[in-house]
């Protein structure tokens, strides 16, 4: 794993999404010459993988305490995610 895919993995889902929308404005506001720019999609692309990963895992968290010791729902509406 490299040193930049290291740190991303260590980012909060927070500070993930805050670079993530920096990365985005630069890419949009077309400042950034080209080698640059494939740099920062790669750079955003490993974010987005964060990011998701860890909505995956905050809903496999919520599932899990939605479940009743029995084994059947405990009341609750299920996590859409939309």
């Amino acid at each position: 794993m490299s040193e930049q895919s290291e740190a991303i993995a260590q980012m909060s889902f927070e500070a993930a999404l805050k670079r993530l929308e920096e990365i985005v404005r630069k890419l949009e506001s077309g400042e950034a010459p080209l080698d640059e720019s494939i740099e920062l999609y790669e750079e955003g692309e490993r974010l987005k993988q964060q990011c998701e990963a860890r909505l995956k895992a905050a809903q496999a968290r919520i599932e899990k305490i939605q479940i009743g010791r029995d084994g059947q729902p405990a009341g609750t509406v299920p996590f859409d995610g939309e």
